[in-house]
């Protein structure tokens, strides 16, 4: 889709507008609001008379069409019906679950609490495996055919090509960013071609630890807004950090609950490191792409300077040996 619609898309995104838009919808509000942190779209914690909060969540204008909103919203009604522990959205009077108002498309949600998980726990880890294993067997049912692709030419190409025209990076670092850029996809296409038949399938997308939500009933998952096709191991490799001997213990936690419930093609192992690398890429560009919005500058006041470039630039040079490292690895 064409994200240029609007510099400012949220210019016209006023409290008076948003309460509105969830009263227009049947819900009575106690006039109280607080802004939830989010970038891409926009989110709120929505008081409500007489019952617990919800949550609004207005998308970011052009960003996704409605046939791919609605296609999450699909997904996570089939995942909640499976009894996996996601946060799916209310339907209004007729039904619906992407509502409009003023211009605005949003979707309202059961609020849901919890604490972020604790990685260190061998326990959460194999909690958080069975989950995930559950999750991505419903997801490998049916294909999405309106969401996005997880894939080098999306993560990695588009968005170098994106920075390379930008006006972001200093002109002097511009060939060096170049080199090691072209390096590291060619061997991201390494790691892909050595997953023989990488099976694609549907994901959350976005799985880092930051949405997933721990309560004493167990973790739940929220913010699909990135569900997407790719490799499971994008589910996966998110919840691993530290040294190599961490994160083989880690995985090992983290698979002995996954496979009780899905399979796993241990050849992409080898997707770890290069899928790691995609998103350091995307990254740099999806807020180069974001700046002209006033939430970026303001959340990433480093990002427009040269020293974070050339300290971007560093971070990438040292991913280049880790692509053809051997893959963690992992009991059979």
């Amino acid at each position: 889709m064409n994200e240029a619609v609007s510099a400012t898309p949220y210019q016209d995104l006023t409290p008076d507008v948003i309460l509105t838009a969830v009263e227009s919808v049947g819900w009575r509000t106690d006039g109280t609001l607080l802004a939830l942190n989010s970038y891409e779209n926009r989110v709120y914690q929505i008081g409500i008379q007489d019952q617990k909060p919800l949550i609004a969540k207005f998308y970011r204008p052009a960003r996704w069409s409605d046939a791919a909103i609605l296609e999450e919203h699909a997904f996570l009604k089939e995942l909640a019906e499976a009894e996996i522990p996601v946060v799916a959205p209310l339907a209004d009077a007729s039904g619906d679950t992407l509502l409009t108002h003023a211009g605005y498309r949003f979707s309202l949600f059961p609020r849901q609490g919890g604490r972020a998980p604790d990685l260190e726990q061998p326990n959460q880890l194999e909690w958080l495996g069975r989950f995930l294993g559950r999750l991505h067997a419903v997801g490998a049912v049916r294909r999405f055919e309106h969401r996005a692709r997880i894939d080098a030419q999306a993560l990695g190409h588009e968005p170098r090509e994106f920075i390379l025209k930008s006006r972001f990076l200093p002109p002097e670092l511009a060939p060096r960013y170049r080199e090691v850029t072209q390096l590291l996809l060619a061997g991201v296409e390494r790691c892909f071609t050595r997953v023989d038949a990488t099976r694609c399938i549907r994901l959350h997308g976005d799985c880092h630890p930051g949405n997933v939500l721990w309560t004493d009933a167990g973790p739940h998952f929220v913010d699909f807004d990135d569900c997407a096709s790719g490799p499971a191991m994008q589910d996966l490799w998110m919840l691993l950090s530290g040294a190599r001997a961490d994160m083989e213990s880690q995985l090992g936690h983290v698979m002995a609950g996954y496979r009780q419930f899905a399979d796993f093609n241990p050849a992409e192992l080898w997707l770890i490191e290069a899928l790691r690398t995609l998103r350091m890429i995307h990254y740099a560009a999806w807020i180069a792409r974001r700046w002209d919005d006033p939430a970026f500058p303001r959340a990433f006041p480093w990002f427009d300077a040269p020293r974070y470039w050339e300290e971007h630039i560093q971070v990438l040079r040292e991913q280049l040996p880790l692509l053809d490292e051997p893959p963690l690895a992992l009991d059979a």
